[in-house]
Parts: structure tokens; C-alpha cells; sequence
């Protein structure tokens, strides 16, 4: 019973559309109609400005939080944090709320790094940051952050449930962000 609390509860909360009730309620933008159409924090900078993206940034991050922290609290095992960080990010990807469009993960599997694996979460920033703002390709930065998070985690020993946590969002984050991909082989990418 515990478990099917935690899933919900993790699932429901990733599914808020953070980015598209900000996007409304202040700008009276519809996120989805404009740029690449996610409701991400991404396009909310390019779109809405940015303080549009650093609050929606910080929200779709709390929102991973969100899914540790329910883990923790109504399972109370590690296993369980990672299963609620990891609904939390599911949420957030394929929200119910809006037909399951919904953002690419990135910041809201941050938050669930940040509240596992500090040490990682430091280090994966400063690396996306540099690259970002070497390349100007946010979604570099963020292909590039999430498969090195694996690759942290693994170095620095983390509990064997983060690790796996780590590599299941880098193949989520990854598989979101195919058509980055294709647009940066192909030289047609957003910069920032």
C-alpha cells in the first residue's frame, strides 16, 4: 500500500505543468505554441525571458526533490527515494495533465540528484554549465551532464540504487532529446 502511495503521489506531482501554468498565469503564454514547443525550462528563457526559465527551472527542480523526499517519507528506504525521484521525473516527462507532453527531464532529474548524490549534482552542473556556455547548446550540456552522472556516481561509490537511478535517467534524458540530437549532427540546433 505504501509503495502505490509513493508512486502516485511521486507521479502526480511530476505531472505538474510547472512551466505551462507559469507560462499562462503570468506571461499569458502558452508555452507549447511557441519555439520548440516544451514547456521546459529551456524554452520558457527563450520564450518568456529569463526569469521565466530560472522559475521554472528552480519549480520542475523542487519537483524531483519532491519525489526523494516522498520516498523517504512513506517508504523510508533508499530504493524507495529512487523510485519517487524517479515517478517524480516520469511525471514531469509524460504528465497526465497535459497528454503526456511534457518536458525533458533535466532539471527535475538535477533535483533528484541534488537531493541523493550531492557530490555528483556539483559537479554534472559545473560541467553543463561550461559546456553551455562554450558551446551554446543547452542540449549538449544536458546529454553530456546526464551520461557523466552515471559515471560519477560510479566513481565516487554511491549506494548501488543511486547508480541505477543515474543510469536510467541519463537513457530517459537521452531518448527525449533525440531530435537535439539529430538537429545538432545535422548543424541545425537552438544555440542559447
Amino acid at each position: 500500500m505504501e509503495w502505490t502511495k509513493l508512486l502516485l503521489a511521486a507521479y502526480l506531482i511530476g505531472s505538474i505543468p510547472t512551466g505551462l501554468i507559469i507560462g499562462k498565469a503570468i506571461w499569458k503564454k502558452d508555452l507549447r505554441r511557441f519555439g520548440s514547443h516544451n514547456i521546459g525550462a529551456t524554452n520558457a528563457w527563450r520564450i518568456l525571458g529569463k526569469k521565466a526559465g530560472l522559475l521554472i527551472f528552480i519549480l520542475d527542480f523542487i519537483k524531483g526533490q519532491l519525489g526523494v523526499i516522498l520516498g523517504a517519507c512513506i517508504v523510508g528506504s533508499p530504493c524507495a527515494m529512487v523510485v519517487g525521484g524517479l515517478f517524480a521525473m516520469l511525471g514531469h516527462m509524460f504528465p497526465i495533465f497535459i497528454g503526456f507532453k511534457g518536458g525533458k527531464g533535466v532539471a527535475t532529474g538535477l533535483g533528484v540528484i541534488a537531493a541523493l548524490m550531492p557530490k555528483v549534482t556539483a559537479i554534472v552542473f559545473i560541467v553543463w554549465l561550461v559546456i553551455v556556455l562554450i558551446t551554446r547548446y543547452v542540449s549538449l550540456g544536458s546529454i553530456i551532464a546526464a551520461a557523466l552522472a552515471v559515471i560519477l556516481a560510479a566513481i565516487f561509490h554511491e549506494p548501488t540504487p543511486y547508480i541505477i537511478f543515474a543510469l536510467i535517467a541519463a537513457v530517459l534524458i537521452i531518448f527525449r532529446h533525440r531530435e537535439n540530437i539529430k538537429r545538432l549532427k545535422d548543424g541545425r540546433e537552438n544555440k542559447f
